[in-house]
């Protein structure tokens, strides 16, 4: 089943002399359980299309099409209440409220919804994160990539139809960057949540099951579906 069908999309910043075409009529399907890497050098428009997938830039045209809505035609308000139920997002710097404990910022897009969190999920979570003694923890007093952990925890607590992690090693160490991978990895897997990931890993990159290549505001080279062994 496709998740997410992205059709000629394009972003333009700016206009005459300063027009900045970020994407150019960028189109690909993601089928749900996928894990895909998105890479390229740099300012080659892969973060755009990333906060573009995420509701948090919009694009100039085209569809934008998330497990049956284009959020493409959403207004602000509507986009941001799919945002918090169906998109998971997971930043480079963990993006964590320093005043809030570990749980709390794991449940804080649920309360934010108006919603009681499912504590047999929070429960799961913390387990599988490796999180379960640090739940009274405040971000300062974690580990980088026990910060990332919360955040990947964050982006799951509300089943989203799709993750997205944007550079989600790019502040850690290599011990800690195979962690992470491995954690997405393991939810990818076990829960067959679709995972699409920003990233100049090559590693990384090659633990995906397909690898989408975009130079210059376009896709150059899409490798396609294919069985890769987890980190």
């Amino acid at each position: 089943m496709k998740i997410l069908e992205i059709k000629n999309l394009c972003k333009v910043y700016g206009k005459d002399e300063i027009k900045v075409d970020a994407l150019k009529n960028v189109s690909f399907d993601v089928e749900q359980g996928e894990f895909v890497a998105i890479v390229g050098p740099s300012g080659s428009g892969k973060s755009t299309l990333l906060h573009i997938l995420g509701g948090v830039d919009s694009p100039t045209s085209g569809v934008v099409n998330i497990a049956g809505t284009d959020i493409s035609k959403l207004d602000e308000t509507k986009l941001a209440i799919f945002r918090r139920r169906q998109i998971g997002l997971i930043y480079q710097f963990y993006n964590l409220i320093p005043i809030l404990n570990v749980e709390e910022n794991m449940t804080l897009p649920l309360l934010l919804d108006g919603k009681k969190p499912d504590k047999k999920l929070l429960k799961d979570l913390l387990e599988k994160l490796g999180l379960k003694e640090r739940l009274k923890h405040l971000p300062n007093q974690l580990s980088g990539g026990q910060q990332q952990r919360v955040s990947i925890g964050r982006a799951l607590m509300n089943n989203p139809a799709i993750l997205l992690a944007d550079e989600p090693t790019g502040n850690l160490d290599s011990e800690n960057s195979k962690e992470i991978v491995s954690l997405l990895r393991k939810f990818n897997k076990e829960n067959n949540q679709t995972v699409i990931i920003i990233t100049h890993d090559e590693k990384i990159a090659l633990s995906a099951d397909r690898i989408i290549t975009i130079e210059d505001g376009r896709i150059t080279k899409d490798s396609g579906r294919v069985e890769v062994s987890a980190v």
